[in-house]
């Protein structure tokens, strides 16, 4: 373990309720343009008698970061959802149009600052040296994903653990830290690990005292998370809280409160009138197949079984309409769009991209989808049944076995037994209806909501200046207790 070795912090903190005088520095240069243009037209004696104007001073807003990494879109998404829940509730709180629904605590109201400021920041955009992240997560496909999962099996769960430091700024983020030292936010939301080790050292180095909040996207939280340096934990379950515990992160530091989606995922929805809107049909069951990649790469072998799929929807046509969602991929949309007119299958629609994803999920009754964090949480708020396709490595292996031990999703890693499972579906529709029941154990549809307020609690807290978290290093590992749950 290398601990210690930036033990001295800035002597003046900067905290996030002080704002230094002064306006900013394209109104100081506007300033100075105008001083100099009224100088060389006025005589120096009448701007000696010119009274002297002080320079205004705009306070500063409180200004909360949600900060994800663009590796893959789920991260993204589950940061937009929790910026969407802050402007929420900081509109509510203004309009005094709260509902017994959005109601999760009667003090929240005057926890929201009326004029309270959200960024979304992608991490990466900060960094010393640019790299696209969704190329870089392509590189963990395809023959080189079992060597991804043996990371996670060995080294992101073990017992060896990262509590942080500072050594990710000096080396990549720099940027970073200036940015908080300027910005000072009230509060930093993390939903990749990345984001939240650049967040927790760039506290360190600027001495400020926002708390950070991690928000794990998936269903078990990765071992290199800064564990004992953030103030709060998000997760999924009690099965996640159980794997932070070894990792020696105290008590109140937990909170199970689901994975965040948008506040789409929250509203009731009129099935009829959304299968209207889209052409499908009213007297047959419809299958949502999401085969619209933001990463084309990983959906090479989603797409592949259900291109072997297509010939055999035929024998249900009697029961089952498909929906094949191709994303903003017209190249794969016109593939399926030629393959089922040379087939003759009438029982699929094909859609681009879709406006309301949310809508379209509550309308269907089985969706087809890869076992991604995001993706699950979604059809688990919609209160749809999944069948989960494709080998799983990592932490969306993790989220197979959650689902499946718990009786609420079915998983399949070929066409033929995806074929399999329709059949069964198609006959027995009931299985997909206990699959929506046993689905109700995880499902949290206001996690966005309770970790924006969770958030506001922490930022509105007072602050011990000796809590170990602001201790100041370079770099820390730590032993943990035996790992709870061992793959």
């Amino acid at each position: 373990m290398i601990d210690g070795m930036d033990n001295e912090t800035k002597s003046t903190p900067l905290s996030p309720d002080v704002e230094k005088p002064g306006a900013s520095s394209d109104e100081a240069l506007e300033a100075r343009a105008g001083q100099s243009l009224e100088a060389e037209a006025e005589p120096a004696a009448d701007a000696a008698l010119a009274p002297v104007e002080p320079e205004s001073e705009e306070p500063r807003k409180p200004l909360v970061i949600v900060m994800h990494a663009s590796v893959g879109s789920g991260h993204r998404s589950a940061a937009n959802a929790v910026a969407q829940a802050f402007d929420l509730m900081r509109d509510e709180r203004n309009a005094h149009a709260r509902t017994d629904a959005d109601q999760t605590d009667e003090t929240l109201a005057s926890l929201v600052p009326e004029d309270l400021e959200v960024e979304v920041l992608d991490v990466l955009d900060f960094g010393r040296v640019v790299f696209d992240g969704n190329k870089a997560a392509s590189l963990f496909t395809g023959a080189t994903r079992p060597i991804y999962d043996l990371t996670w099996r060995f080294t992101l769960t073990g017992r060896l653990l990262w509590g942080g430091g500072t050594i990710w700024n000096h080396l990549m983020y720099g940027a970073f830290t200036d940015y908080v030292e300027k910005k000072q936010p009230i509060a930093v939301v993390c939903t990749h690990i990345t984001a939240a080790n650049v967040a927790t050292a760039a506290r360190m180095l600027t001495g400020q005292r926002f708390p950070i909040v991690c928000v794990p996207t998936d269903y078990e939280t990765e071992g290199l998370w800064p564990h004992r340096a953030a103030d709060l934990f998000c997760v999924a379950n009690e099965s996640m809280a159980e794997t932070l515990r070894p990792r020696k992160v105290a008590e109140d530091r937990i909170l199970i409160t689901g994975i965040p989606t948008r506040d789409d995922f929250r509203r009731d929805y009129d099935r009829v009138a959304t299968r209207e809107r889209l052409g499908l049909p009213q007297n047959k069951r419809v299958v949502l197949a999401l085969a619209g990649a933001y990463l084309p790469q990983p959906y090479v072998h989603f797409r592949t079984a259900l291109d072997k799929l297509l010939p055999y929807l035929h024998s249900l046509s009697g029961t089952l309409h498909f929906v094949f969602i191709a994303g903003n991929d017209a190249e794969y949309a016109r593939h399926l769009r030629q393959e089922c007119q040379e087939l003759s299958i009438e029982n699929v629609t094909v859609l681009d991209y879709v406006e309301g994803m949310a809508a379209l999920m509550a309308a269907s009754d089985l969706v087809i989808c890869k076992s991604g964090g995001l993706t699950v949480t979604e059809c688990l708020c919609s209160q749809v049944p999944m069948i989960l396709l494709g080998r799983a490595y990592g932490q969306e292996k993790v989220n197979v076995q959650m689902l499946t031990s718990l009786g609420a999703a079915m998983h399949v890693t070929t066409a033929r037994e995806l074929l399999d499972a329709l059949r069964h579906i198609a006959k027995s529709p009931d299985s997909a209806r206990a699959m929506l029941v046993n689905g109700s154990f995880l499902r949290r549809p206001n996690a966005a909501r309770d970790i924006a307020a969770a958030t506001l609690r922490l930022a509105a807290a007072p602050k011990n200046g000796d809590d170990p978290i602001y201790r100041k290093h370079f770099l820390h590992f730590y032993w943990g207790d035996k790992p709870a749950h061992i793959r």
